[in-house]
Formats: structure tokens, C-alpha cells, sequence
């Protein structure tokens, strides 16, 4: 879900060969989900071994980390650890979610409406043990680093670029921001034509980046106040007061000065919002973690094609990309040198 606060959120469209050599910490569940989701047979099955693992977050893995290798970027993803205590309720709500979804999915499947049924069991997509055991272990075969957050990932990517051991996160919700990322990458794996939600129209999605300190200033607030603009809007923890959404929240921040003042004035509640702001203004993180890139392939086909069922030849062509993307970082270190 994230927190809603694009509205008031600036970006710009950033080009491939502004990110080339740059390194993205790349919120790994948010990504697999994408995958997940939209990576499906036109009946809304996930792609399938001939043993019925799920390989359609392997399929996006490599092609679009082969597309981004080819263009120069460095990346580095990072798993989610034990979420906190108070996302309970919302990771419960997405449960619900998920089972009404799959019970629409089958009776969308009785109907013969492909177009709904893949719609709907897009809804029901999770991460199991199997997937993040296998995301990581093909992310380790094509030479690209994780890590495992102690907490949130979104947490654990902010802090790494705020150390500079990454130049921004890479996800799709706003949440990092509030975690004091200096930079966000938005729309990197999902790049090129998408189409529209119960439409035969397509769109063109592009990377957008957004920087903190220049949303901050343009906004005229602090990060705390930001912080307290979600919190209104609602977040991960808590479901927000009803009516305010960012435009209205950052008017009532500005005028008031802080989320405590505009509970009070508007005579509304936010359950536990000083434990909320902590999360995001102290998260649990670790500075157990290594960025390193070698430039050697495991044995990603006999992983891909030997076990999971791929087409060798597609394998081949990403593969031929990821290594054109390891001769480029090669001739950047040494112009650098």
C-alpha cells in the first residue's frame, strides 16, 4: 500500500544514462510483487515449471535486471526483514483481500471472462518462502548483491543511500522518502508500455526520480512534517483520518505546525502516532551488509533451464546483455583509474 502522497510529491523524468554507474537499492518485495502480478498467462496464472514452481518473478528478474545491467546501472536489492508489530493490521487486510480476489478470480474463470479473471488473481499474487529463496539465489548467480533488512526494506534502502553506499532507492511507494532517502527512483522496472486498466489503451512509463531536499523545500517543510502528512493520509500503520488527503494534510501542517496541532484543532485521533513518526524517523536497520559488484556469471542456465523449464535461447539473449553491461563497467573503472 505504501503512504499517499503523490499529489504533492515532485519528480521529473530521469534517462537511463543519468543512473549509468550509479547504484539502486531496490526494494526486492516491492519488485517481485510487480512481477508477480503482472507476469501471467491470459487466464491470470502465474508462469509455471513442469513441476508447478512459480517462475514468473524468475522471468522478470533476469530480463529486466538484463535490460538495466546493459544500460549501466548497478544494483543492489534488498528483502524485507520481520515487519513491525503495527503493520499487523494491514498485512491482515491484504490477506482478506487476497482470498476475496481468488474466490472473483474462479467465478470470473466459470464465467469465461479472461479479461476480469486475470485482473483478479493479479490481486491474490504473495511471496512465499520458494520465491524468495529462489530470487535470491538467482540474484546471487547473476553477480548481482542483496541484502537482508532487519525490518522494513524500504528502511534499510534509505539508509544506504544516506550513507552513500547506493545513489537512491529504487521502488514504487513513497515510504522511503519518509525514511529520509535523499533520492527516489520511481517506474525502473516497470519501464516501456503498459496497459491501462479496463482498456485496450496503453501508456508510456518512463523512470522518474524524485529528491527529497528538493521536495522539502519547494513544499516548505521539514521531513518530520512530511512524515506527519502521511501519517494523516494514512500509512502502512495506521489508516489515516478520514477526509484529509495530501493537499489538504500539508495545508493543515503548514498552518498548524505538526500532526499533534491538527488532531487537535480538527478534534480527530491517530492511534499510537508518536510510535508511527519514531518508525519512520529511527528504523530498525544494520550496517551488516556488503555493495559488491563482480563481473562473473554463475551457472544461470543450468539454475533457469535445467531446473525451472526457460527457453534457452531467451536466457542466452539476456545473458548476452548482462555481459555487454559487465564490459561497459569494466571500461567506466578503468577511465576512471
Amino acid at each position: 500500500m505504501g503512504v499517499g502522497i503523490s499529489d504533492i510529491i515532485k519528480s521529473e523524468e530521469i534517462d537511463f544514462d543519468e543512473m549509468e554507474d550509479h547504484i539502486i537499492a531496490i526494494d526486492a518485495y516491492n519488485i517481485i510483487y510487480q512481477f508477480l502480478s503482472s507476469i501471467r498467462q491470459r487466464d491470470g496464472q502465474p508462469l509455471k515449471d513442469s513441476e508447478g514452481r512459480v517462475t514468473s518473478h524468475l522471468s522478470g528478474l533476469l530480463y529486466r535486471n538484463a535490460s538495466l545491467i546493459e544500460k549501466g546501472v548497478k544494483l543492489v536489492y534488498v528483502f524485507d526483514g520481520t515487519p513491525d508489530i503495527m503493520k499487523e493490521g494491514t498485512l491482515e487486510k491484504r490477506k482478506e483481500r487476497k482470498v476475496k480476489a481468488k474466490e472473483e478470480y474462479e467465478t470470473a474463470l466459470e464465467k469465461g471472462d479472461l479479461e476480469k479473471a486475470r485482473t483478479k488473481a493479479q490481486q491474490t499474487s504473495r511471496i512465499s518462502d520458494e520465491i524468495e529463496d529462489s530470487s535470491k539465489r538467482l540474484l546471487d548467480l547473476l553477480a548481482i548483491p542483496w541484502t537482508q533488512a532487519p525490518a522494513e526494506g524500504e528502511s534499510q534502502a534509505a539508509y544506504m543511500v544516506k550513507k552513500g553506499d547506493a545513489w537512491s532507492v529504487g521502488g514504487q511507494d513513497y515510504d522511503s522518502l519518509l525514511f529520509g532517502a535523499p533520492r527516489l527512483v520511481k517506474n525502473l522496472t516497470i519501464t516501456g508500455r503498459r496497459k491501462m486498466p479496463g482498456s485496450d489503451r496503453y501508456k508510456t512509463i518512463k523512470p522518474v526520480l524524485m529528491v527529497l531536499e528538493e521536495i522539502l523545500n519547494e513544499l516548505e517543510i521539514t521531513r518530520e512534517q512530511l512524515i506527519d502528512i502521511g501519517i494523516l493520509c494514512g500509512t502502512d500503520y495506521n489508516e489515516g483520518v478520514k477526509g484529509i488527503g495530501p493537499k489538504r494534510g500539508l495545508k493543515y501542517v503548514k498552518k498548524y505546525g505538526d500532526l499533534e496541532a491538527v488532531l487537535e484543532e480538527k478534534g480527530e485521533e491517530v492511534n499510537n502516532h508518536e510510535a508511527i513518526r519514531k518508525i519512520f524517523l529511527e528504523p530498525e536497520v544494520t550496517d551488516d551488509y556488503t555493495v559488491e559488484f563482480k563481473n562473473d556469471l554463475g551457472d544461470v542456465k543450468g539454475f533457469l533451464c535445467d531446473e525451472r523449464d526457460f527457453s534457452e535461447s531467451r536466457v542466452d539473449s539476456a545473458l548476452d546483455k548482462i555481459k555487454e553491461g559487465f564490459k561497459k563497467r569494466e571500461q567506466t573503472s578503468l577511465t576512471s583509474f
